[in-house]
């Protein structure tokens, strides 16, 4: 009887709480808020971070497939092997990076030391590193840039602070004369590697490939592609396709004479 009587009937209607639609739009927003000025302060705190009197300045530049190296305040350049002290608690000496493009773009990239940065034509940016222990960090371009953007290898070398003068000492002075490399020294004044390599002292001063004077003193060659070892340099001065195809260093057309002039040259180049 009861149901036919409520049959006609509408249900009760349930309109909502106002208090509690405000509270859950409310709260989520306050949540995001609070997110929003804590990633900033922590973004500020990092991207514009003071430079501590005693801090490393480096200048490093992204060329296709390569990277430059340069210590503005010591007077060294080097390639595609970074040098950088170690960070101890009672000595800080933190890295400060200017990131600059020759070409096009790319990408500063070492996991296990530092997040990665842009580096885009005409638009400097800025990075720094903290490292908190010595050894050797491995690290590439995280931007597509080229058919070798991925043999655009680098490594970061965390020296302890005596290691790190002693390279520095090492690296600021100018190549040394080799009497039994001088006929390889012609060869490469003669041809066109002087006018894209520098080496102190001489009168190569190229700018568009890697500074060489010191090319002995890394560990590889061809923005790490390859160990730098007399028959891996030999073939790259030979045929730089067959170690990085599409490497804008060109193939030199030596003789085998010298072709082993030369390299025996470069290998005196510590």
């Amino acid at each position: 009887m009861s149901e036919r009587r409520n049959a006609g009937r509408e249900p009760a209607q349930v309109y909502g709480s106002t208090q509690i639609e405000l509270a859950w739009t409310i709260i989520p927003i306050l949540i995001v808020v609070v997110l929003f000025l804590a990633s900033a302060r922590v973004i500020h705190a990092i991207q514009d971070a003071p430079e501590p009197p005693g801090a490393l300045e480096v200048t490093v530049i992204g060329h296709q497939y390569w990277w430059e190296f340069r210590y503005p305040k010591l007077g060294i350049v080097t390639a595609n092997e970074l040098h950088i002290p170690v960070n101890e608690p009672g000595h800080p000496t933190p890295t400060f990076l200017q990131l600059l493009s020759a070409d096009t773009d790319h990408s500063f990239w070492v996991p296990e030391i530092a997040g990665k940065t842009d580096l885009v034509p005409n638009h400097p940016n800025r990075m720094w590193m903290d490292p908190q222990r010595t050894g050797i960090f491995l690290g590439q371009c995280a931007q597509y840039c080229g058919i070798q953007h991925a043999k655009m290898l680098l490594r970061v070398s965390v020296d302890g602070p005596e290691d790190f003068a002693a390279w520095v000492h090492a690296q600021q002075q100018p190549a040394v004369e080799d009497a039994t490399a001088a006929a390889g020294r012609r060869v490469f004044e003669r041809n066109a590697c002087m006018n894209c390599h520098t080496i102190t002292g001489t009168a190569a001063n190229g700018r568009f490939g890697p500074d060489l004077t010191h090319l002995m003193s890394r560990a590889t060659i061809a923005a790490g592609a390859a160990q730098n070892t007399r028959d891996n340099l030999r073939l790259w001065v030979k045929d730089p396709s067959a170690i990085k195809h599409g490497s804008l260093m060109p193939a030199m057309q030596l003789s085998d004479a010298d072709l082993d002039a030369v390299v025996s040259y470069m290998e005196t180049l510590r």
